[in-house]
């Protein structure tokens, strides 16, 4: 087996450790811990950081360090308003070209987000979340349209995941599911695309819950 690269295994295990919320937004990556955790030189760590710079995950500022990225309230809008366009887009793609085999893997992913839903699992709810949304980026057959929604929906995952604990808010999120799949089932376009729209845009009492999670944490 291929050894991975230092700077691919230190960004991938950042990334997962900020998506986990391991490291909250606004949190600092102090090297030199960095480089115990990791047994290894700075300069793995310093390539690293600037990947996870260029994919929007951490911010560096001169002097100061790498911090997690936290944006403003009207930065955090601003980028659930894109992701709620680009995710209307993967549902309209996907309810048209998605394959059997697609479909399979997506209802798979919803029965997960069930069983989650059910338990009160919030982590294995959220997790499971994400293969969902994966699920739909890959079913329409644009590589392109995957991988801008991908990145764009790893900046935004340690937002997702505190929604997540406004109460009620992973029961409507499987409704919201629910909705999703049967209309991507049915080959309904403009319904996939309307449905994850409103799944995803975070406006209103959804936007000030988000707002008062982070002034909490």
């Amino acid at each position: 087996m291929a050894r991975i690269p230092n700077t691919l295994r230190i960004r991938n295990a950042l990334e997962n450790a900020i998506v986990r919320g391991v490291y909250a937004p606004g949190a600092r990556l102090d090297p030199e811990a960095l480089e115990r955790e990791f047994d290894c030189s700075r300069t793995p760590i310093r390539e690293a950081l600037h990947q996870l710079e260029a994919s929007g995950l951490v911010r560096v500022f001169p002097k100061r360090g790498t911090f997690v990225t936290e944006w403003s309230a009207e930065e955090l809008a601003e980028r659930f308003e894109v992701m709620a366009e680009i995710e209307a887009t993967c549902g309209r793609l996907a309810a048209r070209r998605i394959l059997e085999s697609e479909l399979l893997a997506l209802e798979e992913a919803h029965d997960a987000c069930r069983r989650h839903a059910e338990a009160g699992d919030v982590e294995g709810y959220y997790t499971c979340n994400s293969d969902f949304h994966h699920c739909i980026y890959r079913a329409t057959h644009n590589a392109f349209l995957e991988k801008e929604a991908s990145r764009l929906h790893a900046m935004l995952q340690p937002y997702r995941r505190m929604q997540l604990q406004v109460r009620n808010r992973m029961a409507r999120s499987f409704s919201e599911h629910d909705a999703v799949v049967a209309a991507i089932r049915a080959g309904d376009a403009e319904g996939a695309a309307t449905t994850l729209r409103e799944h995803v845009i975070v406006q209103g009492d959804r936007f000030h819950d988000l707002v008062a999670s982070l002034r909490k944490d």
